[in-house]
């Protein structure tokens, strides 16, 4: 009888112990993180995500489980990534960049994953939100759209007898196609011409950039995912030229373009972490939440690079940096 009781006892306990593991599992959620390139602006974007979500009560080897995984600027890796996701049943896909996101929510949206986007200059234009900024299924995020205007008046600043600005992109990147067309909208305005240079492949930049270089003052870049990644390439030829980059985050001043009025893309991140937390809590689904654009762009200068290039910054400018770096990173 004492034994019975003992072994009753026992399994009790086992099965009390088994139904609480149970439950933890059952809170755990699973994400999967497809970032499109491997630059340092996306690897902020995606640190800030994190942080955003440990904000809303998600944490990273806690409650949550993340998969991520890097397109390496590649298209066709893009879409298997996202497949894989929904094959693994994920929860959530969060989808940085706008050929990533424009990739998952392809593939998970007859799954109803929901699909939280960053740093997607244009979601309308990607197709990934309306016109009025409303989701156009499970899917929602945050713009990284380009402050154009502050950027110009940074340049003709900086640049007082400048009157070409060379602006090389990706022509399969519909943010970039879209920061384009508003360069040229307002940049007369400024004074400026617009020089653009689109490429389809990484390969294409060197050539791209020693045409460039010959019709232009200075180079201005954008977000773009494919030109970023071979920047240094960009950087090293203009160099040689002593012609100014003007970069579109901090990332890209930091490793030798002179000065940019962007975004911080680690605060975006944590925006945009903050979004998927409501989703995953079931505050709100994705096809509630319209898109949100961060407000913030701050001046960002880079004194070494200035050196070189002999060009003093602007007092003003330096007054209001939020940072400003004294060396190039390598």
């Amino acid at each position: 009888m004492k034994k019975s009781i003992l072994v009753l006892v026992v399994l009790t306990i086992a099965a009390s112990v088994m139904a609480g593991c149970s439950s933890k599992e059952e809170d755990k959620v699973t994400i999967g993180i497809g970032q499109f390139a491997e630059h340092g602006s996306l690897d902020n974007c995606r640190e800030g995500f994190l942080a955003g979500l440990a904000e809303g009560g998600y944490v990273e080897g806690e409650n949550l489980e993340v998969s991520y995984e890097n397109a390496q600027a590649d298209g066709g890796i893009a879409n298997q990534i996202a497949t894989n996701f929904v094959a693994n049943k994920v929860d959530l896909i969060a989808a940085i960049a706008t050929p990533m996101a424009q990739s998952s929510y392809g593939v998970a949206k007859d799954a109803n994953i929901p699909v939280i986007f960053t740093a997607v200059t244009d979601p309308i234009l990607a197709e990934i939100a309306k016109e009025d900024g409303t989701p156009v299924g499970n899917i929602t995020g945050t713009s990284d759209k380009l402050p154009v205007e502050k950027q110009l008046e940074m340049i003709r600043a900086i640049l007082p007898e400048a009157k070409k600005i060379g602006i090389m992109y990706s022509t399969s990147e519909v943010n970039s196609v879209s920061a384009i067309e508003e360069y040229k909208a307002v940049a007369a305005n400024y004074g400026f011409e617009i020089v653009e240079s689109g490429i389809s492949t990484a390969a294409d930049i060197p050539l791209a950039a020693d045409n460039l270089l010959q019709q232009v003052d200075c180079i201005n870049n954008l977000t773009d995912n494919t030109v970023v990644s071979s920047l240094p390439i960009i950087l090293d030829k203009a160099a040689g030229k002593n012609i100014p980059v003007f970069g579109s985050e901090v990332e890209q001043v930091k490793i030798g373009c002179l000065a940019t009025v962007g975004l911080d893309y680690y605060d975006l991140g944590v925006q945009t972490g903050k979004i998927a937390a409501q989703v995953l809590s079931g505050e709100k689904a994705a096809s509630e939440i319209n898109f949100e654009i961060i407000e913030e762009a701050s001046f960002y200068g880079n004194t070494a690079v200035a050196e070189n290039l002999g060009i003093t910054l602007p007092e003003e400018l330096v007054n209001s940096a939020k940072e400003m770096f004294s060396e190039i990173a390598e």
